[in-house]
């Protein structure tokens, strides 16, 4: 844990107590902080007084005593409205904060030398953050998501944020650890200290609109990821949407800012920067290029959108002083994130992938991209706009398996385009899926989930749905499971 030392005998207001809410609470409260805490939900109130925690009504609290409020990143901070807690913070002049702004205070007051790198972008932020890591690690460093182990170097490396642990929870700050972030936009627009020597912004395309207003607002808050960058720091963009290039053109044209910017791309030559290319990475100066990995055969890092997240995390692991040769040995053995394209093994010749976060069209079409002669597994809760979208890559699927709500809706986009069979529970469209694969002449037939659709008609969550789908394939007869480690 990070002990917050910086609100030290003041009195702070906590709203929101789920993950980071309640790592904030602790961190605050290890720190000297008077801590109010307090949350609308019934499940927040009993989480927080299981773990032992004294909760204050915030809505009967004189609001001039606190110094600020931490609210949690899934709280409406503008639109559609402003909580009722940013109202009365407001309205008492007091400043609204997040975990994240808690870290990065810490860290300037009393450990400005221990780096951080942090992701963030519309599609891609948990790959990359986890790739990041991963290479870090391989390239001489030790990484996990919560808890970190020194490697011959002495190095440490500690993953967290938006991927799934509270940066408030991540080991103790020191100058010898790399702290490797994925950062919302919820979680930006809360933090005004923010401070990375290394930062990237992968693609911007509208997302959570409903929160930010517009999509210029949207992309400002992204921006600010590159905030307080000085000239030894690295920002590096995508630059295949035109919001994303437009930000990257204007930090390229400042006076100040990060001292080192990288262009990436994986839809066409760059003069200067980064770009995939038939399954490799090259860089480009001044119009010359070279190669600098190729990312031929790995499973983990198939498709264009990955071959972005690789390029990204090499212009990022360079800009914490990592060189392009000690990073290719970690691309190879990067066994990708759970239920995002996740290889799980093969039987002969039949390959099986779990990407049950597929869960709407264009995150599905990032997988039916990246493979041929695709046995899809498809279903559940649907998307406005259905699976309409992929009909470009329904040349790339030998048959479908529907599961789920969907499946009228998808059966009539099919029809007539793409064979398919009604199977409604996974199980059986696993069973008839493996069946049909194993017959194909396909050089590598692959039975892939990714069911362009939410869980909830059938599962709890979209892991629920890939931890099903990863048991049921890991008890077929012959099967030969690919072992997964540590991200």
């Amino acid at each position: 844990m990070i002990r917050c030392t910086t609100f030290a005998g003041r009195k702070v207001a906590v709203f929101g107590l789920g993950l980071s809410g309640l790592a904030s609470v602790e961190a605050l409260l290890a720190g000297g902080a008077d801590v109010a805490a307090w949350d609308d939900g019934a499940s927040g109130r009993g989480a927080a007084l299981a773990a032992g925690l004294t909760l204050t009504d915030l809505n009967h609290a004189d609001w001039r005593n606190f110094s600020a409020l931490v609210l949690a990143p899934g709280v409406p901070l503008t639109h559609p409205e402003p909580h009722w807690t940013v109202r009365r913070a407001r309205d008492a002049g007091v400043a609204i904060i997040g975990d994240t702004e808690l870290f990065f205070r810490e860290r300037a007051a009393h450990c400005p030398g221990a780096p951080v790198v942090a992701i963030t972008g519309t599609n891609g932020k948990s790959t990359t953050t986890a790739l990041t890591a991963h290479i870090l690690r391989a390239s001489g460093t030790n990484s996990t998501s919560g808890t970190s182990s020194t490697s011959r170097t002495g190095t440490k490396v500690a993953m967290g944020g938006n991927i799934g642990k509270a940066v408030l929870s991540l080991a103790p700050l020191c100058d010898d650890q790399i702290y490797v972030l994925e950062l919302s936009s919820y979680q930006l627009d809360l933090t005004p200290s923010i401070h990375c020597n290394a930062a990237a912004l992968l693609n911007l395309s509208p997302d959570h609109l409903d929160r930010h207003g517009d999509m210029d607002r949207y992309a400002a808050i992204k921006a600010l990821i590159f905030s307080k960058m000085g000239a030894s720091d690295t920002a590096v963009i995508g630059v295949d949407d035109n919001r994303s290039r437009a930000i990257f053109d204007s930090l390229r044209s400042a006076e100040n800012g990060a001292g080192v910017k990288v262009a990436v791309s994986v839809l066409g030559k760059l003069a200067n920067g980064i770009y995939a290319a038939d399954n490799r990475l090259f860089e480009a100066r001044d119009g010359a290029a070279r190669e600098l990995v190729s990312l031929a055969g790995i499973q983990s890092l198939r498709g264009t959108h990955n071959w972005q997240n690789a390029a990204v995390a090499i212009a990022l692991a360079r800009g914490v002083g990592k060189t392009s040769r000690e990073l290719a040995a970690g691309l190879r053995s990067f066994p990708g994130l759970a239920h995002r394209m996740e290889i799980l093994g093969t039987r002969d010749r039949v390959l099986f992938v779990n990407d049950s976060k597929g869960t709407n069209a264009d995150a599905a079409q990032k997988a039916l991209g990246a493979f041929n002669d695709i046995y899809w597994i498809a279903g559940g809760r649907s998307k406005e706009g259905g699976i309409e979208p992929l009909r470009p890559y329904f040349s790339r699927i030998a048959k479908a398996y529907l599961i789920g709500e969907a499946t009228a809706d998808f059966a009539k986009t099919l029809t007539g385009a793409v064979e398919f069979e009604i199977c409604g529970t996974l199980d059986r469209a696993i069973e008839c899926a493996a069946r049909d694969a194993a017959s194909s002449r396909a050089a590598e037939p692959v039975v892939m989930l990714s069911p362009a659709c939410a869980s909830f008609d059938q599962y709890r969550s979209f892991e629920l749905r890939g931890n099903h789908f990863r048991q049921q394939v890991s008890a077929l007869p012959d099967i030969s499971l690919n072992p997964r480690g540590e991200t």
